[in-house]
């Protein structure tokens, strides 16, 4: 006898009127060999009753309506979390508190306040320096190396970043404006446009720009500068570096041009 060489097995599920109303199917084996003939082997039952298939079905069916149920709820309530988020945050609204006040007035109640802020450098000497962290929002006064004063900030908003680098006071200013940043008013002095820039803002007929005040202005490099202004508690400004003005004042009188300014991360 040659030897037998299993090539592979064919199974054929055979339906017909008889196996279909007995629920129940038969499946041929053929096995090949090199020297004889395919040899049939005995039919081997398998049964596939209805009621598993009836109930395979119902589950699946189950299983994607609850999908589709639970999905809708979850995806409404993100889109309630991600408008929640916006109206609720400070940014978005005109009425924004800021450090000492809502901008454009002396005071106003429930304004956050200032608990980081001091100054004790009167009086002491020593070589002056300032040291700022933009990712603390924080400026340091030193005096021949000894801290005597921190106050908060509000330096550049995204996308008009507040340089880092060594820097030093290049002029001071006790009553700078801007030459870029501000409003177009009428001749009375009425507001007509607020908070523009004159680079990218038309000026509407019979108005004039009125730059944006920036007390006890403190240049570091072209453009950028510490200054007293409003403190909305996250960087918000066109690229200075804002502070409360009691610390722009203390800061101003401590320095001379050529004081060295250093910005870090």
């Amino acid at each position: 006898m040659g030897k037998t060489i299993r090539w592979g097995r064919r199974a054929e599920v055979c339906m017909n009127p008889s196996t279909i109303q007995a629920g129940a199917s038969f499946v041929r084996s053929e096995l090949f060999t090199q020297t004889s003939a395919p040899v049939l082997t005995a039919a081997v039952p398998l049964t596939f009753p209805r009621l598993r298939i009836r109930e395979f079905v119902a589950k699946k069916i189950m299983f994607r309506s609850f999908y589709r149920a639970s999905a809708f709820p979850i995806l409404a309530s993100l889109a309630v979390l991600v408008a929640g988020c916006e109206s609720n945050d400070p940014r978005f609204s005109s009425q924004t508190q800021y450090l000492g006040g809502t901008r454009g007035t002396a005071t106003a109640p429930g304004a956050p306040q200032d608990n980081i802020s001091y100054w004790d450098g009167d009086g002491v000497g020593g070589k002056p320096s300032i040291k700022i962290s933009l990712g603390e929002q924080r400026a340091y006064f030193y005096k021949s190396g000894a801290l005597v004063g921190i106050s908060q900030l509000s330096t550049g908003r995204e996308g008009l970043n507040t340089p880092h680098g060594k820097f030093s006071v290049t002029q001071k200013d006790v009553a700078h404006v801007s030459s870029l940043y501000g409003d177009y008013v009428d001749a009375g002095g009425t507001v007509v446009k607020p908070n523009v820039d004159v680079n990218k803002d038309p000026k509407p007929p019979g108005t004039h720009f009125k730059g944006a005040p920036m007390p006890f202005f403190m240049r570091v490099t072209q453009g950028i500068g510490l200054h007293a202004g409003y403190l909305p508690g996250f960087p918000a400004s066109h690229g200075c570096i804002r502070m409360p003005e009691f610390m722009a004042q203390s800061f101003f009188k401590s320095v001379s041009v050529g004081t060295p300014v250093a910005i870090t991360d």
